[in-house]
């Protein structure tokens, strides 16, 4: 096996960035810049359990030409590179597989924004994957790969990616039940220290997650109903494994959106109760300031005829008025209070 390993940053005009020839039995012979078009012509030519794979970067303007010029692409493919929808989806386009995957980047930091797209071609000879963004579980499969990993077909190594890709899927859910498990610990103990704003980033994330691969095994379960002749039984065993766990993945993170939900509810009721709670006192701070704020008004008037102006104890008749008023504004609060 070969000891050079390809950087995922180190592209070409042609926007390669790395590429290996895999003989099934785990020996790895690296293919480069310079010996790339050579690998393409003569893969043909090897053995049956030889088998391409060949990494590419579309950030760069000339990878799509070069693609359609050197490679065999169908159409189905250069179309799913600009259509719309980035859902994930499996295609049987004559003897090859169309997949688009989605997964996310280097250090996910739960930005919906973090998430891209990942385009394969796979025939029984040659997988050629596509991004625009460095991505995490190509980047574990490149390492697999590298370190001399048993991949003895074309669809196995697909079968290989979507593993990785449920796995760190899986590492986003758990890192997501570790932050709502602390919110959520947060609240019984009457810490209101987390906004229900943090919740409804988090879940806004895992539901574009969601979205985006929930297809996956729909998609590959309509694969397994009529796959290609060339793809053989074990393949699809491996296959049909990967949708399983897949589905569970997607199953756990349907289950964590609907816990994120019901805290987010629960953050909202302690706060409209705080809220109400604060109304109530300012309230009853108003109610028993009224009394004082009205005589002050009335008898603060420059007029004619204002009572007791020349008594000389009329100043402690209205306090003791006005204290009488307040008390029994007080007796009455607390009593209804005490009612309810």
């Amino acid at each position: 096996m070969s000891t050079e390993q390809p950087s995922e940053f180190q592209t070409t005009q042609s926007g390669f960035v790395w590429g290996y020839l895999l003989d099934g039995a785990g020996n790895t012979q690296v293919v480069n810049a310079s010996n790339l078009k050579a690998a393409l012509q003569t893969i043909p030519e090897n053995s049956n359990r030889n088998f391409l794979w060949l990494h590419f970067n579309l950030s760069q303007a000339s990878t799509e030409r070069w693609l359609s010029e050197n490679t065999a692409l169908p159409p189905e493919f250069f179309e799913a590179l600009h259509i719309g929808s980035r859902s994930t989806r499996v295609e049987v386009i004559d003897d090859s597989l169309i997949a688009v995957v989605n997964d996310v980047l280097h250090g996910f930091s739960f930005d919906p924004s973090e998430i891209s797209t990942l385009w394969l071609s796979v025939t029984p000879r040659i997988v050629i994957s596509a991004r625009r963004k460095p991505l995490k579980s190509v980047d574990r499969l490149r390492h697999a790969v590298s370190n001399g990993a048993k991949i003895t077909s074309t669809v196995e190594l697909l079968t290989h990616l979507l593993r990785d890709q449920a796995d760190v899927l899986m590492g986003i859910v758990r890192d997501a039940v570790a932050k709502v498990d602390k919110i959520e610990d947060d609240l019984l103990a009457g810490r209101l220290n987390h906004k229900r704003e943090n919740l409804g980033a988090l879940r806004r994330v895992l539901v574009r997650l969601q979205r985006l691969m929930a297809p996956e095994p729909a998609a590959l379960f309509r694969l397994l109903q009529r796959p290609p002749v060339w793809i053989p039984e074990d393949d699809l065993q491996d296959i049909r494994q990967s949708s399983e766990e897949f589905s569970a993945v997607l199953i756990d993170m349907a289950s964590l959106q609907e816990r994120i939900k019901l805290l987010q509810e629960e953050i909202a009721a302690m706060i409209s109760e705080k809220s109400s709670g604060s109304l109530f006192t300012l309230t009853i701070v108003t109610v028993l300031a009224l009394p004082i704020n009205l005589v002050a008004g009335l008898f603060g008037m420059n007029v004619g005829g204002i009572p007791l102006a020349a008594d000389e104890s009329g100043f402690w008749v209205i306090v003791c008025v006005l204290a009488a008023i307040t008390t029994t504004a007080i007796w009455l609060i607390l009593r209804r209070g005490s009612d309810s």
